[in-house]
Formats: C-alpha cells, sequence, structure tokens
C-alpha cells in the first residue's frame, strides 16, 4: 500500500473539509527517491498561492484543496479540488506512475469537484480553478462570468 490512507493524511483530509477547521489545504509527497511510499509533508491556511508556492518542480506530489468563492453578495459557496502536480524536474519514472499511483490518492481524496493536473505554478491561478468549480457545480449565479 502506498500510505495514501495514512491516519496523518486522512486526519489533515477531515480537517481541510471541516467547516470549524481554519486547513485549507494539504499536500502529500513520497517518503523518499524511489519508492511509492506517501507521507503528509504539510497543511496550510492559506490559499491557492500558498499551496503552489509549496510544491517542488522535482517531485510529483498531490494536494487537497478547500475553495471558497461567492456567487452573489448573499450566497458563499465551498468545493474541493485533488491536485495531481508532476514537477518538471521530477524523475521520469516517478512521472509514468503518477497515472497509476494517482488513483490511490483520489480513493482517500474522495469528495472533489475537479482534478487539477499541474506542472506549473501558474496551472493552480485562483480565478481558473473558480471558473471550473462554477462549472462543475451546475448552477452558475454569475451569468457564466467565472
Amino acid at each position: 500500500m502506498s500510505g495514501a490512507d495514512s491516519p496523518e493524511i486522512l486526519a489533515a483530509y477531515d480537517d481541510v473539509r471541516s467547516d470549524k477547521s481554519p486547513t485549507k489545504w494539504l499536500l502529500i509527497s513520497y517518503s523518499a527517491a524511489t519508492g511509492n511510499q506517501l507521507v503528509l509533508s504539510k497543511t496550510g491556511t492559506g490559499g491557492l498561492e500558498e499551496l503552489a508556492n509549496e510544491l517542488d518542480d522535482t517531485q510529483v506530489q498531490y494536494a487537497y484543496v478547500r475553495v471558497e468563492y461567492a456567487n452573489d453578495a448573499e450566497s458563499k459557496r465551498v468545493k474541493f479540488a485533488v491536485v495531481i502536480w508532476i514537477g518538471s524536474s521530477a524523475k521520469v519514472m516517478r512521472k509514468a506512475r503518477a497515472s497509476i499511483e494517482s488513483g490511490a490518492v483520489k480513493k482517500v481524496l474522495a469528495h472533489h469537484s475537479i482534478q487539477v493536473d499541474a506542472s506549473e505554478k501558474r496551472d493552480l491561478d485562483e480565478k481558473d480553478i473558480v471558473a471550473r468549480l462554477r462549472k462543475a457545480g451546475g448552477a452558475d449565479y454569475n451569468g457564466g462570468r467565472g
């Protein structure tokens, strides 16, 4: 087993999902340069920009992030995204295995509206992610303006 279902990762996942916790994201990394053992490497209370700053260009990493946005003056929505980060300088075999190993991660981080495949930090632009979440959510009270 990859360790994606470790108690630390499961607790961080529950924290991100909880309306009572300040935790907004979690980051899962490989414990060593070889092998498939995953560990919780970090959590954070900031948004997508803070998460993007923690991503390592030499690694494949997985993240789960809480995104809050307003549809109008009276409503706020909370949605979740899984991020599959494949750093541009990650080892070739690690990149190749990401599609297989991300399946185990997505089983644990099961409740998400979208998957974001990212290889550059600009792939985590908040405006773009919110637009994708709005589309995935079905109801768009913003008149299609993202």
